[in-house]
């Protein structure tokens, strides 16, 4: 294990704000990185994947870098 698993794990268990904040984080991370390997397996750019859903391109990119950042409406349609 690194020193950053070790230091994470070890915040993990002591800060439960830590805790919330990183769980949250990871599974935005990771859902912006799944987006965005699923466009590029499918043999797309984001301005390709943004004309087939009716999105701008800025909205394809925020899901893929910052899915917080997207509303639910967005996710919605």
């Amino acid at each position: 294990m690194s020193d950053v698993e070790q230091y994470i794990n070890r915040r993990k268990q002591t800060d439960s704000q830590f805790c919330q904040g990183f769980e949250s984080g990871y599974l935005s991370f990771k859902l912006g990185v799944i987006l965005s390997q699923a466009r590029e397996e499918a043999g797309l750019t984001q301005e390709e994947l943004a004309r087939k859903l009716n999105w701008d391109k800025a909205t394809v990119f925020n899901l893929e870098e910052n899915v917080e950042s997207v509303g639910i409406s967005t996710l919605e349609k």
